[in-house]
C-alpha cells in the first residue's frame, strides 16, 4: 500500500516495508552478530537478524530507512557494514587464520617445550623464548585483541576478552620479570616441581601459556573458518546453473548468440537439443522432452509444443525449440529460488557457539576474581607485587587453552568417523540441531527413489504382467525401435534391453514423431513405439482391460510406452523412477526411533502416494512447487516440530536451507548440497539414520570436552588465587585438560552405529 504526500512524493505507510541485505565485516563470534542484530532493531520499524555463518544481515525496514542508515548503526558497533555486489569475491577469513596459525604453531612449539623441560633450558633460553613468544601473541592473537577492545568498548565481554587478557597478562607479567625481577637472568630455569608452593613474584614467567592459548584457539578457529566458509556456496552453485549464453532469434529469423544479459522480456530465442533453457518463456514453435528436474523435482521429463511453459536452467533433450521470453534475469524462477536460499540461510537464527554461551558468565566471573584476588592480598598487606602476581595467574590459568580444542577435535573426529560411513558434517550448529530431531522430510526423486528411469513391468493386451519370455521379447522390440531416439523415455528402455542382455533386431526407417513416439520398419513389418495416443492414431485397438491397467499406471506416475506392429498390439511397457533398495528399511529405522517421516515431492499425488505406501512414509505432501516447499517446512516448524530436510535437487534448496537441519544426497546437485548441513556422499537414504546417531554421539563429545576444559580451570582458579601457582603447574593443567580433549574426541572414531534391519 502506498501514500502520496503534499509534495507529490509516494510513499510507503508503516505497514510497507522493504528489504535490505548487507554484507558485515569484522565479526568473531555468535555474539557479535546477535550484538549488531540487538543494534539493527532498535532502529525504529525495523526487523534485522545477522547471521555469522555467512556474515550477512536482512533487515525488513520502512521506507524511511535506507541501507545507508542502517550501514551507519552497523559501524557505530564497532563493525563494518556493506551492500552486497553480486561478483564479488567473499573474504576468505580461513586462508588468513591458517597464515596466523602456522606462524604461531612454529613458534609455540619450541617455547612451550623449552618452558616446560628444564634440561633443555639453556643459558638465555628465557630471552629466546620472549623473542618468540611476542609476534605469537601480539601478531597471531591480534584477531582476539581487535575483538576484545570492541567489545570493551560497547560494555561487554566475550571468550576473546578472556583470550586476550589471558595470554597478554601472560606477556606481560614475563616481561616485567625478567627486566624487573630475577626471571631474566642468564642461568634461571624453571624447577621440576609440580608441588604447589609459593613463588617469588618476580621468578615466574608464563611464556609457554601465552604462546599455547593464541596457537590452540587459532586452530580451533581456522578449523571452524574452514566449515563456514561453505555456507554461502549455495548461490554460487545456483549462479553457475543458469545458461551463460543465448540464441536470440531475430524477426528475419536469424540466430545471434549473446549473453544472457541481452535477453529481454518478449525475446525469442532458440534452444538446440543438450542445451539448457536461458529464461522463463513460452514455447512458440518445436517440440521436444525437457528435463526440468533439476529445478521443479519432477522425475519424468515433460513433452512440451507451442503453448507450453518452460523454465530457465531446464534442460532440452531433444528437439530444436523456438520460445518466448516471459522473465529473465532475477525475476527467473532460478533466481526466485536462489533468494529463498539466501533468505532462509540469514534468516535462521545463528546457534551460539557452545563456548560463546559458557563465557556470558564465565569471563566477567573470572576477571571479578582477579580483581577481588588483588584486593584480599592487598588487605591482608602481602604488597602490591605478590597481590599483582596473584591476580595475574588467576587471569592466566582461566584462560582456558583446551578451549581451543574441545569443539573442533570432536567435529575432526566426529565428520572423520563421518566421511568413512558416507556421512559429511558440516559444523556444530548441524550438530546441535540434529539431535532434536522429530520429523524427518524428504524429496522423492533421487531421495527414496534412484532418479532414473527404468522399465518398472510389462503388460500383454488383456493388461495383465507379461511371464519372463513374453517380456524378453517386448523389451527387445521396445528397444530397438527406440535406439534412434534421443527422448529420455526412449533411452530407459534401451538401457535395460542392454542390461538385460538381450538381442537388439535391427531396425530401417527410423522415424521420430514429436510428442507421440517413433516409427520404424523391422523385419518387413511397420512398428510403432510410443503413447496411447499413436497407437489410438495410428488404427491400433487398445482393448479395454488394458486401458484400465494404464490408467491405474498412469496415477502411479507411470509413463507407459505401447509397441504395435502393422497394427498388431503387442504389449506396454510401463516405465517410471525406481525405488531404492535401502529405503524401506531407512524409513523402518527412523520409524522405530520415533522420527516422523514426510514425503514432500512435486510429483503427482497418485505416484507420490504409490511410493510412499511401498516404503512405509506417514505424510505426504504432493504438486509442491518449489517456492511452497519452505512454506511446507515452516508449516510443520510452526506446529513445533524440529524437521530435518533430505533432498537432492535444486528445487529443494530452499527448504534444505530452512529446515533445522538439511540433509542432502552425495549424488544430488552442488546448490542441494552447499545449502545443507549434513551430506550423504552415497545414494543410501540408511545413510540419513547413521548420521542422525553419529552427530548426536559427536555433540555429546563435544559437551563432555567444553566440560572439561573449564573445569580444570574452576579447580585451579582457587590454586592461583592463593599464591600457589607455578609455572610447572600452569603448564601441567594446560597439557592435561588438551590431552584429555584430544583423547575424549579420539573414541569417535570408534562410533558404530546398531545394526540395521533384516
Amino acid at each position: 500500500m502506498t501514500v502520496t504526500s503534499t509534495d507529490g512524493r509516494t510513499a510507503e505507510t508503516p505497514s510497507s516495508r522493504r528489504s535490505i541485505d548487507l554484507d558485515i565485516q569484522g565479526m568473531s563470534c555468535a555474539s557479535c552478530a546477535a550484538r549488531i542484530t540487538k543494534k539493527l532493531n532498535k532502529v525504529g520499524g525495523v526487523d534485522a537478524t545477522v547471521n555469522y555463518a555467512t556474515a550477512k544481515a536482512h533487515a525488513l525496514a520502512p521506507a524511511g530507512v535506507s541501507s545507508e542508515d542502517l550501514i551507519a548503526v552497523v559501524e557505530n558497533a564497532g563493525y563494518g557494514a556493506t551492500i552486497p555486489t553480486p561478483d564479488s569475491t567473499p573474504v576468505d577469513r580461513a586462508a588468513e587464520l591458517r597464515t596466523r596459525l602456522i606462524v604461531s604453531a612454529i613458534g609455540s612449539v619450541p617455547v612451550i617445550v623449552v618452558s616446560m623441560i628444564p634440561a633443555l633450558q639453556f643459558p638465555g633460553w628465557q630471552w629466546a623464548a620472549l623473542a618468540i613468544t611476542l609476534p605469537v601473541v601480539l601478531w597471531g592473537g591480534f584477531p582476539f585483541h581487535r575483538a576484545a577492545w570492541t567489545n570493551l568498548k560497547h560494555g561487554a565481554t566475550t571468550m576473546d576478552t578472556l583470550i586476550s587478557m589471558g595470554s597478554l597478562a601472560a606477556l606481560i607479567w614475563s616481561v616485567w620479570a625478567m627486566l624487573f625481577g630475577h626471571a631474566g637472568m642468564i642461568g634461571m630455569r624453571h624447577a621440576a616441581s609440580l608441588t604447589l608452593t609459593r613463588q617469588a613474584a618476580g621468578s615466574a614467567i608464563y611464556l609457554e601459556a601465552a604462546c599455547g592459548v593464541i596457537t590452540f584457539i587459532l586452530a580451533g578457529r581456522y578449523i571452524e573458518a574452514r566449515s563456514r566458509r561453505e555456507a554461502g556456496s549455495a548461490l554460487a552453485a545456483l549462479a553457475k546453473m543458469g545458461a551463460k549464453t543465448v540464441r536470440i532469434l531475430a524477426e528475419d529469423g536469424t540466430e545471434r548468440q549473446a549473453p544472457i544479459e541481452a535477453l529481454s522480456v518478449g525475446d525469442r530465442f532458440v534452444v538446440r537439443p543438450g542445451e539448457k533453457v536461458a529464461a522463463d518463456g513460452v514455447v512458440v514453435d518445436g517440440s521436444s522432452a525437457v528435463d526440468a528436474s533439476v529445478v521443479t523435482g519432477e522425475s519424468v521429463p515433460v513433452e512440451v509444443t507451442p503453448g507450453t511453459r518452460v523454465v530457465g536452467a531446464a534442460v532440452n533433450t531433444s528437439g530444436r525449440l523456438v520460445v518466448e521470453a516471459t522473465a529473465v534475469g532475477s525475476d527467473t524462477q532460478l533466481s526466485q529460488i536462489a533468494r529463498l536460499v539466501e533468505q532462509a540461510q540469514v534468516g535462521r537464527s545463528a546457534t551460539q557457539d557452545l563456548a560463546d554461551k559458557v563465557s556470558a558468565v564465565f569471563v566477567p566471573t573470572v576477571i571479578a576474581l582477579a580483581i577481588l584476588t588483588l584486593a584480599v592480598w592487598l588487605l591482608i598487606g602481602q604488597g602490591a607485587t605478590a597481590a599483582f602476581t596473584a591476580a595475574v595467574a588467576v587471569l592466566i590459568i582461566a584462560c582456558p587453552c583446551a578451549l581451543g580444542l574441545a569443539t573442533p577435535t570432536a567435529l575432526l573426529a566426529g565428520t572423520g568417523r563421518g566421511a568413512r560411513m558416507g556421512v559429511l558434517i558440516r559444523g556444530p550448529e548441524a550438530l546441535e540441531r540434529a539431535h532434536r530431531i522429530d520429523t524427518v522430510v524428504m524429496d522423492k526423486t533421487g531421495t527414496v527413489t534412484t532418479g532414473r528411469m527404468s522399465v518398472a513391468g510389462m503388460l500383454d493386451s488383456s493388461g495383465q504382467t507379461m511371464d519372463d519370455e513374453s517380456a524378453a521379447q517386448l523389451l527387445a522390440v521396445g528397444a530397438a525401435l527406440e535406439a534412434g531416439s534421443e527422448h529420455p523415455i526412449g533411452r530407459a528402455v534401451v538401457e535395460d534391453a542392454r542390461r538385460a542382455g538381450l538381442g537388439v533386431p535391427p531396425v530401417t526407417g527410423f522415424e521420430a514423431l514429436a510428442g507421440a513416439g517413433v516409427r520404424a520398419e523391422m523385419e518387413g513389418y511397420t512398428c510403432l513405439a510410443g503413447n496411447p495416443a499413436l497407437m489410438r492414431d495410428a488404427g491400433t485397438d487398445i482393448p479395454e482391460a488394458l486401458g484400465e491397467a494404464l490408467e491405474e499406471a498412469a496415477s502411479q506416475g507411470r509413463t507407459v510406452v505401447m509397441v504395435a506392429a502393422s497394427g498388431q498390439l503387442l504389449g506396454a511397457l510401463l516405465v517410471a523412477d525406481t525405488v531404492r533398495d535401502t529405503s524401506a528399511d531407512a524409513i523402518s529405522r527412523l520409524r522405530r526411533a520415533g522420527v516422523r517421516t514426510v514425503l514432500l515431492t512435486g510429483d503427482n499425488e497418485g505416484a507420490a502416494r504409490h511410493v510412499a505406501a511401498q516404503v512405509g512414509i506417514d505424510e505426504v505432501h504432493a504438486d509442491v512447487r518449489p517456492a511452497d516447499k519452505l512454506s511446507v517446512i515452516e508449516e510443520l516448524q510452526g506446529q513445533g516440530r524440529r524437521v530435518a530436510m533430505i533432498g537432492d535437487g535444486v528445487n529443494d534448496a530452499a527448504a534444505l536451507a530452512g529446515a533445522d537441519l538439511g540433509v542432502s544426497m552425495g549424488s544430488g546437485t552442488d546448490v542441494a548440497i552447499a545449502a545443507s548441513d549434513i551430506t550423504l556422499t552415497r545414494g543410501d537414504l540408511g545413510l540419513a539414520v547413521d548420521a542422525l546417531g553419529l552427530s548426536r554421539a559427536t555433540l555429546r563429545t563435544i559437551h563432555q570436552n567444553l566440560f572439561w576444559a573449564f573445569a580444570y580451570n574452576v579447580v585451579a582458579i582457587p590454586v592461583a588465587a592463593l599464591g600457589y601457582l607455578n609455572p610447572m603447574v600452569a603448564g601441567a593443567a594446560m597439557a592435561f585438560s588438551s590431552v584429555f580433549v584430544v583423547t575424549n574426541s579420539l573414541r569417535l572414531t570408534r562410533f558404530h552405529q546398531k545394526a540395521r534391519a533384516a
